[in-house]
């Protein structure tokens, strides 16, 4: 059964969208692409949100590929910049995948908008 962002994606239009990493039947990771991740910023749009590799494929590039997908997928829409809410823990992970700083300890602390642009940092 899918649920949450997943099962959103199936309707009609190209945002909400997920992706899925799979391994023939072996399902390794997920990420979406939505049209908001913090309502106080609506003028932020879209988004990637919701990475999710299984525990025992994390480290093998696959979280890295998927978010690098979605990217891609957000630029073809015609999108010139994308956002990413990341906790502290995570931010020099989305750095090294060439993401930005736009807000620090925003909408709180430990909390940090990210941006990519269009035609940068995608491998």
């Amino acid at each position: 059964m899918l649920t949450g962002l997943v099962q959103q994606s199936l309707g009609a239009g190209d945002i909400p969208t997920s992706f899925v990493a799979h391994d023939g039947e072996q399902f390794l990771g997920t990420v979406s692409l939505i049209v908001c991740d913090e309502e106080a910023r609506p003028q932020y749009t879209p988004w990637i949100a919701a990475l999710w590799v299984e525990p025992e494929h994390r480290r093998g590039g696959i979280g890295a590929s998927l978010v690098d997908r979605a990217a891609e997928f957000a630029f073809g829409t015609g999108a010139s910049r994308i956002y990413l809410l990341s906790r502290e823990r995570r931010r020099a992970y989305y750095e090294g995948l060439g993401w930005t700083v736009l807000e620090a300890d925003a909408p709180e602390p430990g909390l940090h908008i990210l941006v990519r642009d269009s035609g940068k940092g995608l491998a």
